[in-house]
C-alpha cells in the first residue's frame, strides 16, 4: 500500500504540495536562477502556497469563490494562466470578438454549431479564378486583398467573381464530408 505522501489525491485533499512537477526548485534558490522572469517566479511560487492561500488569490482575482470541487492543481493552473495573461496582454481584440461571436451563435443555434475552419493570422490564401491568381492575407482584424482590408472573405469572393459566393467556400476553407475518409485511406 502506498503512503499518503506518494498518493497525489491525498496531497490535494490535505492541502500539501501539488503533484505538478517542480517548476523552480526551493524558494530560496529562485533568486539565484538568472533565466527566470518575474512571472515565472510568481508561477513557481504558486506550487509552494497552501490551498487556502490559492483560494484567497482566486477570490482577489475573480471576486467570487472558486468553483466547488476545483482541485488544487486546477487552481494553480488557472492562477498561472491569469499571471501570464497579465504579463503578456491576454487574448487579442480580434480573438475576443471571434469568441464572443461564436458564443452568441452557439447560444442561438444550440449544440450543433460548427465554427468551421479558421485560418491563422499571417496565412496566405490563393485562389485561381479565370486565369488569374488572387491572393488574400489573413490579418488579425480581418483580411487584406489588393491593399485593401476586409472583415469578410465573402465580400472578397464577390469582388473577384462579381456574384455572391461563400467566401470560405470560394477559398477552399470548408470541411468536405469525404475529406476525412480520403485522409484515412491514404495512410
Amino acid at each position: 500500500m502506498k503512503s499518503a505522501n506518494n498518493n497525489t489525491s491525498a496531497r490535494q485533499r490535505s492541502g500539501g504540495p501539488s503533484p505538478v512537477r517542480d517548476l523552480g526548485g526551493n524558494r530560496n534558490d529562485r533568486a539565484r536562477k538568472p533565466g527566470l522572469t518575474e512571472v515565472e517566479i510568481e508561477i513557481a511560487e504558486l506550487v509552494d502556497q497552501s490551498t487556502h492561500d490559492l483560494r484567497l488569490a482566486w477570490r482577489r482575482l475573480h471576486r467570487t469563490e472558486p468553483p466547488v470541487g476545483l482541485s488544487r492543481d486546477l487552481l494553480i493552473r488557472a492562477l498561472a494562466n491569469q499571471l501570464q495573461e497579465r504579463a503578456d496582454g491576454g487574448a487579442s481584440r480580434a480573438l475576443r470578438r471571434r469568441l464572443q461571436r461564436l458564443a452568441e451563435e452557439f447560444e442561438r443555434g444550440g449544440a450543433s454549431f460548427d465554427p468551421g475552419i479558421v485560418p491563422k493570422t499571417g496565412t496566405t490564401l490563393v485562389r485561381q479564378w479565370r486565369g488569374h491568381a488572387h491572393t488574400v492575407l489573413v490579418r488579425e482584424d480581418g483580411f487584406e486583398y489588393e491593399g485593401q482590408r476586409y472583415r469578410s472573405l465573402t465580400v472578397i469572393a464577390e469582388r473577384i467573381t462579381g456574384a455572391h459566393w461563400s467566401g470560405p467556400r470560394f477559398f477552399g476553407l470548408t470541411k468536405r464530408a469525404g475529406a476525412s475518409v480520403g485522409a484515412e485511406a491514404g495512410r
